[in-house]
């Protein structure tokens, strides 16, 4: 729920250059045009996280939330920390606490009345409950949300849960359905933003491709045998 896909970018290695461009020639002194280099190959240089906006799933679970634009919800980890989510599977606790299906509290602590029969949970982030002895709902709290400069730049701790890091910049909380925050979507989760059927095809295109040069080395393999062995 919420989890947001990698992308491997990649750089290459050193260079060994065995004709450098633009050196002149010994003979002649001409200017060489064109350089010889060879290259030692490639290294994984980052693993970039896609955070585009995934598809939602109607749950119809009341504490079930998804985000539908930009933000994260708040949750505090048991070390004091802050950390962020797009998971907006909640759960109540023993003390009314809404929390995560981890027993994380999401900030600002929304407390939900033992005897409360109905939680609604506006576009804004407003907390309204319907009590036993009450037709009227009544406010309990709000869900803020928060964003960053750039989401990317997040740590990941596992547990769909992110960490503030420099590269994220700060923190910058609002409410949902102001001004650059989404809205909230009571009822609904939003699924990961991973096309499966994409990642398949990409991996069968590799497959395919690692074992066409395979095939060619093999092949180029077997004809210099062939080379030598002639007599």
């Amino acid at each position: 729920t919420g989890y947001k896909r990698n992308r491997a970018e990649f750089q290459d290695l050193l260079y060994q250059n065995l004709r450098r461009v633009g050196s002149a020639t010994s003979d002649a002194g001409t200017i060489v045009p064109t350089g010889l280099q060879v290259g030692m190959g490639v290294k994984t240089a980052a693993t970039s996280r896609i955070m585009s906006q995934g598809s939602v799933t109607m749950t119809e679970k009341d504490l079930d939330v998804a985000i539908r634009g930009e933000g994260f919800f708040r949750i505090s980890l048991p070390d004091g920390r802050t950390a962020y989510t797009r998971d907006g599977s909640f759960e109540i606790d023993a003390n009314g606490q809404l929390v995560t299906v981890d027993g994380y509290t999401v900030q600002p602590g929304v407390v939900i009345p033992d005897n409360a029969r109905s939680v609604t949970i506006s576009q804004t982030g407003t907390v309204q409950v319907q009590l036993d002895d009450d037709t009227a709902q009544t406010d309990v709290g709000t869900i803020d949300l928060a964003r960053f400069v750039n989401p990317a730049g997040l740590e990941a701790i596992g547990e769909n849960l992110f960490l503030e890091t420099d590269a994220s910049g700060a923190e910058q909380t609002g409410t949902a359905g102001s001004e650059g925050y989404g809205t909230l979507l009571q009822g609904y989760l939003e699924d990961a933003n991973v096309n499966a059927v994409a990642e398949i095809s990409d991996l069968i295109s590799a497959q395919r491709a690692y074992e066409m040069n395979a095939r060619i080395i093999s092949a180029a393999d077997e004809m210099m045998s062939a080379t030598s062995n002639l007599r």
